[in-house]
Parts: structure tokens; C-alpha cells; sequence
């Protein structure tokens, strides 16, 4: 495994390129609409590009002191001086001795940003329809089933979540799910300049908290469900779904057109009634978008779609029964975008895999190999279930360990919930960051002993997966969890390049098996 000390990704908040802007603007300008404190300075400076990181601070550049979880901008501005920036903003009052550059105080520097980014491109949101997905689970599978749908209807779309960050021109691996703002405007200018018509952003409780999506107007708001998660930061159930119905509310410019809401998990009143029209879906509670006649195996999901535009027939490659949520989910959204049937199943039908979501790895061995992100309880005990019902006579070996640094308090409930639900348990590490893998593993136990789980640890990510391939008899299912689509496992002190579908097709070859077509 080698070494990434710098992951490389074009838009992400550590090492984004500087943007110039040709003609510049004025200080001024880009401060349009934004509660200015106080200031310093002149406002006819001439402003040629934005940051937030000091690194990327170019003469000419408008700085930004943002407040963060581990460090605070503010101990940057001697360094953005030094690089010439022409002016600074940041929640502090002016020094008493002014620098070089002009000084902008602002009371909510998160929320100037966003403003700011948008004045400098030129507000690119107003020329897109934005489709914003919230929830804690199935956010990336529903974006990408709409941009299927989208593109199935011949728009040019882009789009942001936990995967990637993509536009017309390319995509990167994204560093966070919903990025910074002013990264997100530079992006949805992308969008815009190359002729889109829309854009699908996985929407996260952070990036909500922080006001990335401040001043964003949307043309739909997607809300999936809400499960225990990132309790770390929100400290409770009811902030983090506060944080969640912000993007109903509004974000600076109005609440969304159109909300579509999950009707079966019970929040779902909570969030009825703020956009200007609700569209429900789901299996029950009288939902206005529902299914009937789902059949699902392997090789994909059937059913009929009942909605108020008519039936839809769904034939998709997606697997499990959890998919059924996130296809209607898409369907509303499509429905409230105005396209029509005949394309909505044409988008779906298109749609072949999602990757690291219920991904099926097949080299030709005996027992059934699936990569999944589920990293939380709720996640687990989904994918288990679905592995079950689809394979119903083998047994299910689960592989998972929490990430570090995240939540400690759902990892007895993830312990609890494999241990109930698995025939065996490998307990490995994830991303353990600064903390003890053995004491991440020790929290699980908690729940795991609970319910009598039958369990083995083994803190090497590759060789857990090589004794979870070990333990499978033929018409097993091996279950490899929490980290999905991600490529690199992240230590104390590095990164390492690391994939488990990767590492599952190098270790199944190395055993002997390789798929034949």
C-alpha cells in the first residue's frame, strides 16, 4: 500500500487551483448584499480571486478567515498578507495598525463567503435548477438515479455528494460531500458556462451548519431519512435534524419549490408544508408516490411505480429492496422537475451501479462478495437484511469497523446490529485517524457481546478480508461495510491508498479465481 500524503483532488477545500478572473471586480461589488460590520480600507480594491486557504492566497486575492474544527483562519492572515492579498475578512475587528491589505469585519464569515463567491461568478445558481438531497442514508444513490433521469432527458447537469464532484468538463473524487462555497459556486459557474440546466447536491448536515449553501435557491429539496450519525458534531438526535431542515426552511433565498419527502420515516411531518408544494413517497402511511409487485434478486429490482402522473414500470440493475426508497425518491424528484414517464424509466433503466453501494465484486468464486458504505447502525442492519432476503440459504459474514474520530456513540448499536444479524463478524479498522483501532474495536464490543454475536478482530484491513474470503463456504455472502467507494484508509500519521474492492478482486485472484466472460 503506498503512501498519500497529499490526496490529489481538484476542487477539494485543502488544495483547490486559484481562479483568476480576467477583468477583476471591485471590492464592492463582490461585498454585494453582505452585512458588512465595519471596514478599513478602500473599497475600489481590485479583486482577482477568492480563498479561504492561506496557501492559495495570489496578489489580488480577497481572503477569508474562516473559523474551523481544528484550526481558526484568523492565524493565517499574516501569511495571506505576506502573499500580497488585497484584502481580508474575517469576524475580527481591524488591527490597530492596518495592514497592507483593506479589512472587512463581518459577523458570519461562513455566510459572507458564500455570498462573496456568488457575486464573483456571476450567481450561476440563478441559471441552474438545483435539486438538493438530504438525509443520512441513501443520498448518493438517489443523486445519481436523477442524473441519470436528467440526462436520460437530454440536460446537461453536474453534480456534488460523497463520491465525486463532477461538471461537463470532468470529475474529481470529492473531499467533502457538499464542498465549500466558494467552491461550489466555482463549480456550478462550470455548470452554467458550458450550457447545464441543472445540478444534484448531496446535501449535509455540516455543510448546512456552515452556510455553504447560503444564498442557493432550490428547485427541489429531497429529504431520504434520518438514523443516528454524526452525533459527534451535532451532539444530539433533534440538532442534527435541525440542521437537516434548514435546507427546507431556506438557505438565504427562499424555501425550496418543491419538498419531496420520505412519508415512512417519522419526521417526515416535521418537514410537510414549508416548500411551496410536498410530494410524499415511500411503502406506507398513504404516500402520494408508492410501489407495488417488487421483485428483487441479484440481478436487479422490478415494480410498479403508482404516482399521480400515472404508473411507471421500474426496471433497474440496482439490487436490494433498500434501493426501492431511494428509486422513489427519484421518481418525485423527476416528477416535480416535469419529466416525464417514458424518460424516468429510461433514466433508471440506464442507471447500472452506484459505486461502493451494494457493489457486487465476481471473480467466479463460490460465495457471494458485496461493498458497501454502511457505515451506521441503521446502514448495517439494511444491508444485512437485504443480503439475507436475497440469499436466504447461506450464511452472511459481515466485515466493519467505525471510523475514527467520528461518533463513539454508535458503535455499540453497529456491534449490536451485526452481531444480531450476521452468522460471524470480522472486526476490523475503517479510517481509525488519531484514534486506537483496538479502542475503536472495544466500543463495538459493547453492543456486539450484547446479543451474543460470534465475532474475530483483526486490525489489518487486507488481511480481515483475506480470513472473512477464509471463513466463506460456497453460497456464502461476504458483506464488506463502511467503506464503500473510497480509496484510501486514513492512519495517525498517513494515508494510505487502499480500496476494498480492490483489495477483494486481488485477493480472490490470488487465490485462484478470476471471472471468465
Amino acid at each position: 500500500m503506498r503512501s498519500l500524503m497529499q490526496p490529489h483532488a481538484v476542487w477539494s477545500d485543502a488544495y483547490p487551483a486559484p481562479i483568476l478572473k480576467s477583468h477583476g471586480m471591485k471590492l464592492r461589488e463582490v461585498l454585494t448584499g453582505i452585512d458588512v460590520v465595519g471596514m478599513a480600507g478602500s473599497a475600489d480594491t481590485d479583486v482577482t480571486t477568492i480563498a479561504c486557504d492561506s496557501r492559495n492566497v495570489v496578489p489580488g486575492t480577497l481572503f477569508f478567515a474562516l473559523a474551523g474544527s481544528k484550526t481558526d483562519g484568523n492565524l493565517f492572515i499574516r501569511e495571506a498578507i505576506a502573499r500580497k492579498a488585497a484584502a481580508i475578512v474575517s469576524q475580527e475587528p481591524p488591527p490597530e495598525t492596518l495592514p497592507s491589505a483593506a479589512w472587512i469585519e463581518v459577523e458570519l464569515p461562513r455566510r459572507a463567503l458564500a455570498l462573496a463567491s456568488a457575486n464573483f461568478y456571476g450567481h450561476p445558481a440563478d441559471s441552474l435548477r438545483l435539486i438538493g438531497i438530504t438525509g443520512t442514508n441513501g443520498k448518493t444513490t438517489t443523486a445519481y438515479l436523477l442524473d441519470s433521469i436528467l440526462r436520460a432527458a437530454d440536460h446537461v447537469t453536474g453534480l456534488t455528494g460523497t463520491v465525486e464532484w463532477r461538471t461537463p468538463a470532468g470529475s474529481q473524487p470529492s473531499s467533502n460531500t457538499t464542498p465549500e462555497s466558494l467552491h461550489l459556486q466555482r463549480m456550478l459557474a462550470e455548470v452554467r458556462d458550458a450550457g447545464g440546466t441543472h445540478a444534484i447536491l448531496e446535501v449535509s448536515s455540516h455543510s448546512l451548519m456552515m452556510d455553504r449553501l447560503w444564498g442557493c435557491h432550490f428547485a427541489v429539496a429531497v429529504f431520504t431519512n434520518l438514523t443516528r450519525d454524526h452525533l459527534d458534531y451535532h451532539k444530539d438526535l433533534e440538532s442534527y435534524f435541525a440542521a437537516k431542515r434548514r435546507l427546507f426552511e431556506g438557505t438565504g433565498a427562499g424555501a425550496p419549490d418543491v419538498a419531496v419527502i420520505n412519508a415512512d420515516d417519522a419526521r417526515a411531518v416535521s418537514l410537510t408544508g414549508l416548500a411551496g408544494r410536498t410530494i410524499t413517497y415511500g411503502l406506507r402511511n398513504g404516500a402520494q408516490i408508492t410501489a407495488r409487485k417488487v421483485q428483487s434478486t441479484w440481478e436487479g429490482l422490478e415494480f410498479t411505480a403508482q404516482t399521480p402522473a400515472g404508473k411507471l414500470e421500474v426496471r433497474s440493475s440496482l439490487t436490494a429492496r433498500i434501493n426501492v426508497y431511494n428509486i422513489l425518491a427519484a421518481i418525485a424528484a423527476a416528477l416535480a422537475l416535469d419529466i416525464s414517464v417514458p424518460v424516468i424509466e429510461k433514466g433508471i433503466a440506464e442507471l447500472q451501479s452506484v459505486s461502493g453501494r451494494f457493489q457486487r465484486i465476481d471473480e467466479g468464486q463460490p460465495f457471494l462478495v458485496v461493498v458497501d458504505y454502511a457505515h451506521t447502525d441503521d446502514a448495517l442492519r439494511n444491508v444485512i437484511t437485504t443480503a439475507r432476503e436475497l440469499n436466504p440459504d447461506g450464511r452472511i459474514i459481515t466485515l466493519f469497523g467505525p471510523g475514527g474520530e467520528k461518533d463513539r456513540t454508535k458503535r455499540p448499536l453497529m456491534g449490536e446490529a451485526a452481531g444480531s444479524l450476521s452468522d460471524l463478524v470480522i472486526l476490523t479498522s475503517d479510517n481509525p485517524r488519531s484514534e486506537d483501532p483496538l479502542l475503536i474495536i472495544n466500543d463495538v464490543l459493547v453492543g456486539m457481546q450484547k446479543v451474543d454475536g460470534n465475532y474475530r478482530v483483526e486490525l489489518d484491513r487486507e488481511r480481515a478480508i483475506e480470513a472473512a474470503f477464509a471463513e466463506a463456504l460456497p453460497g456464502d455472502t461476504v458483506l464488506l461495510a463502511g467503506k464503500g467507494h473510497e480509496t484510501v484508509q486514513i492512519l495517525k500519521d498517513q494515508t494510505l491508498e487502499f480500496d476494498d474492492r480492490v483489495a477483494a478482486r486481488r485477493i480472490l485472484r490470488q487465490h485462484g479465481y478470476r471471472k471468465t466472460k
